[in-house]
């Protein structure tokens, strides 16, 4: 999706090789320290391009936990964004995740350098039997710390919230998997701005979705690795907030276009507000659909995917979206001139897995690229390399190359994911659902 100049883009894009990281205690077994329920935390990010910080706002569990039991001391992606638990008397790492955000991306604007703002984010984590330390990190482009955090987790804290009485929304699987829970991804689908009225509709349109996602690979070979989940979460009004022309909507998340000027970028501010509409649903990724014609989205790694449910366009966006907030892979189109050529620092190999700067090519594709294809590689010649080294890519039109000419995460005609995307996508799949 289309950003300002300027922008911090790695929260749309993130994927760093899937190498273990894990601690030297090895493999983490999950019922033994882990009690099968859902902790979520909710953190409050503040500040402005000079001070930086975090803070915890709320602490709360759920009955079950859908998420991975497997590589629990591993990240499956580097992020923006880092969470390690580590045991409090030992001091073993015991489950670490990553995230990207939307203030990620805020600290690259000019709005900084005038005033500081805060933002949330919610993060899920299997609650462990007994104390554990908590640490969340966020980092910039170049990789170094910009802020950190840490508090002491306890089961026995009567200040953590217990959700279990909460009601669920109304939801229906679209399409569920035969397998059990830790070997399925649960990917929740959401109403934004579908009044009570309007629901019926909605669940056309999450079918759709969900379709689409699944003729895609390597989602469609993998489909029984898959759960998805339409959630009937009503809004006050009918459609979404356009601000350039001047309407706003009382809706459930509050989402509006013309996140940071770029009347493209649509998002919602408030991740908690989203997390509170799926209390008591099992779930891991996030997919909203806006009840809007206007063409737009967005998607933040392991945050969500907003994508315009009413646009012509909405199957492939959609999939686009999905391959930032699940799959963490970068844009691969580009501006031609200096527009944005400081999205990827050159001299800083991205974390994302289908752009590099040559900075560290061994850690991306060059295991799946053939001898001898010539550096770089001529998009004329792209049926004779189908994974080679083009050009352009992550906004810089230099510096930063992609593994082919064309792929679905380049643009909305391409019909495929290259090679380097499937590949990227189905490592991500397995590290959830395999042991």
């Amino acid at each position: 999706m289309f950003r300002p100049r300027n922008l911090l883009l790695t929260a749309m894009a993130c994927m760093a090789p899937l190498t273990a990281m894990a601690d030297t205690a090895g493999a983490v077994p999950f019922d033994s320290i882990f009690n099968g329920r859902t902790l979520r935390l909710d953190y409050t990010f503040a500040g402005n391009d000079t001070d930086r910080s975090l803070s915890l706002r709320r602490q709360m569990t759920m009955p079950g936990w859908a998420g991975r039991r497997y590589h629990l001391a591993e990240l499956p992606l580097a992020g923006d964004a880092q969470l390690t638990m580590t045991d409090a008397a030992t001091g073993d790492t015991i489950y670490r995740t990553s995230f990207s955000t939307l203030y990620h991306e805020w600290l690259s604007t000019d709005e900084p350098k005038q005033r500081a703002r805060t933002f949330d984010h919610s993060v899920l984590l299997p609650e462990p039997r007994r104390d554990a330390r908590v640490n969340l990190t966020l980092t910039d482009q170049r990789r170094e710390v910009m802020a950190q955090t840490t508090f002491v987790y306890s089961p026995e804290d009567i200040l953590v919230e217990k959700l279990d009485n909460r009601k669920a929304l109304p939801h229906r699987y679209l399409h569920r998997s035969s397998l059990p829970v830790d070997k399925a991804v649960d990917i929740a689908i959401l109403a934004e701005g579908f009044t009570s009225e309007e629901m019926d509709s909605f669940y056309v349109y999450a079918q759709r979705a969900t379709d689409e996602m699944l003729s895609y690979e390597p989602y469609k070979s993998r489909a029984d690795r898959f759960n998805f989940i339409a959630v009937a979460s009503p809004s006050n009004e009918s459609g979404v907030s356009v601000p350039r022309l001047g309407q706003w909507k009382d809706t459930a998340f509050g989402s509006h276009f013309s996140t940071f000027y770029s009347d493209r970028y649509l998002t919602a501010p408030s991740v908690s507000r989203i997390h509170d509409a799926l209390v008591n649903i099992p779930y891991e990724h996030i997919i909203v659909l806006a009840n809007t014609e206007e063409y737009g989205g967005g998607g933040i790694y392991n945050s969500y995917t907003l994508t315009a449910a009413r646009n012509p366009l909405m199957r492939p966006v959609v999939v686009h979206e999905f391959g930032h907030s699940f799959g963490g892979l970068a844009d691969e189109y580009f501006y031609d001139g200096d527009v944005m050529e400081d999205s990827y620092p050159t001299n800083v190999e991205p974390w994302n897995q289908n752009i590099t700067t040559l900075t560290d090519f061994d850690s991306k594709w060059k295991r799946l690229m053939p001898a001898g294809v010539p550096v770089p590689t001529d998009p004329k010649d792209a049926a004779k390399y189908p994974v080679g080294l083009y050009e352009g890519g992550g906004y810089s039109a230099h510096g930063v190359y992609r593994p082919a000419d064309e792929c679905r995460m380049r643009n909305n005609s391409y019909p495929t994911f290259c090679v380097v995307c499937a590949d990227a996508l189905a490592r991500l799949i397995d590290f959830y659902t395999k042991d």
